[in-house]
């Protein structure tokens, strides 16, 4: 699965400033928003309720908060880098600063399954979330987390 073809060059934030989780969400349900055709109060509700199932905080500042829709077609994803770490309730407790908002359609199953563990893999590569806080420009950004796309096969 080829991130290209979830993540658009629009759909990233460089320099995101939020000072909480609830804020954080509501900013990128407003992004994912203009990029899609989904309502931003019905994406920050989906993801504000998977967050109260349990954290999408994945470890070592990463998070992949998720939800599902039924208008939705494809997988369809907004990544942000934070302009400092905040608290998400990770599994490890350290703060968050690399956010992949992922949305699904409803019946996206399988899918789902391996745009969550693509991005997951993907992100918790050192040298790639180490490259991803190291700037702050979002086609920078796009160019890092689409680099494998030629070279990696199907996830």
């Amino acid at each position: 699965m080829k991130l290209g073809s979830i993540l658009a060059p629009g759909m990233i934030a460089g320099a995101l400033k939020a000072n909480s989780k609830k804020q954080l969400l509501q900013e990128l349900a407003g992004l994912a928003a203009r990029g899609s055709d989904l309502n931003e109060r019905a994406i920050f509700d989906a993801l504000l309720q998977r967050e109260r199932l349990g954290s999408t905080g994945i470890g070592n500042g990463l998070a992949i908060p998720h939800g599902r829709f039924p208008e939705l077609q494809r997988l369809f994803g907004v990544f942000a880098r934070l302009e400092k770490p905040i608290d998400f309730e990770s599994v490890d407790g350290v703060p968050v600063d690399l956010v992949f908002v992922l949305l699904a359609p409803e019946e996206a199953g399988a899918d789902h399954l391996q745009g969550l563990a693509r991005v997951a893999r993907l992100m918790r590569n050192p040298s790639v979330a180490q490259s991803l806080r190291a700037t702050r420009d979002p086609a920078a950004i796009y160019s890092i987390l689409t680099a494998g796309d030629s070279s990696s096969r199907a996830a």
